[in-house]
């Protein structure tokens, strides 16, 4: 069954180290990325935040990098297609190896960040030793499904997303409601403090997830020219 895994592998044990030393504040976003082989990673990504200017010559600069292209920028973005060397191996190793879908992947703060669908949990599995074989920091996060993708990006729980959907159907969030409390609880078998708490937890998740999107969404808005899982 395919799997997602979220995980984290320190940029010193993996691309651009040198690059986020020089310009801290930066962050760097993976648009795409081919693997012409386990060794040669050519990733497409995305400049953003920080200061950008003369950032090609850092890049270059980069150990981890072998070709830099430039094709595209804006007064605070900046987009290049990289060329790694064999640092960014394990990247060449899921895609090629285990034909492994690199979903997300930030670098911010001297760490990447990412997101990949293997084909299954042996996959996964596979790419954690060789991790451990080359002696790289791979630190699993979130492992799940596809079918619960979207109960995960928004970290919540199975048995708080069965809340949030139980209420939904039932009308509970509708204006007047159609459902009482106690008829939401008795619903899914919990007592009120219970199906409270549960949903006080939920909608937390929800807000700060939801925060999170509008902040991303106006930092990647053209800017005028003026201006841990959690218990059930």
């Amino acid at each position: 069954m395919p799997t997602i895994a979220e995980f984290a592998i320190p940029a010193h044990e993996f691309a651009l180290s040198k690059t986020l030393e020089h310009r801290p504040d930066i962050t760097i976003n993976i648009d795409r990325v081919v693997a012409h082989n386990t060794t040669q990673v050519v990733p497409f990504v995305r400049v953003t935040q920080g200061e950008v200017d003369g950032l090609t010559e850092v890049l270059e600069n980069d150990p981890s990098v072998e070709e830099v292209e430039l094709f595209g920028e804006t007064d605070d973005e900046r987009f290049y297609r990289l060329v790694w060397n064999e640092t960014a191996q394990i990247i060449g190793h899921m895609i090629n190896e285990h034909a492994a879908t690199i979903q997300e992947a930030t670098a911010a703060n001297g760490e990447w960040q990412l997101r990949v669908l293997f084909p299954d949990r042996d996959a996964l599995s596979a790419t954690n030793e060789f991790a451990k074989e080359n002696d790289i920091a791979f630190t699993l996060k979130k492992i799940y499904g596809p079918e619960n993708f979207e109960t995960a990006r928004h970290n919540l729980t199975e048995a708080q997303y069965e809340t949030l959907a139980v209420g939904v159907e039932n009308g509970y969030y509708e204006v007047p409601r159609e459902i009482t409390t106690q008829g939401l609880s008795d619903e899914l078998g919990i007592s009120h403090q219970a199906l409270s708490e549960r949903h006080r937890r939920a909608m937390k998740s929800l807000v700060v997830s939801a925060l999170a999107t509008v902040d991303e969404e106006n930092d990647e808005a053209p800017k005028p020219e003026s201006a841990a899982r959690q218990s059930p």
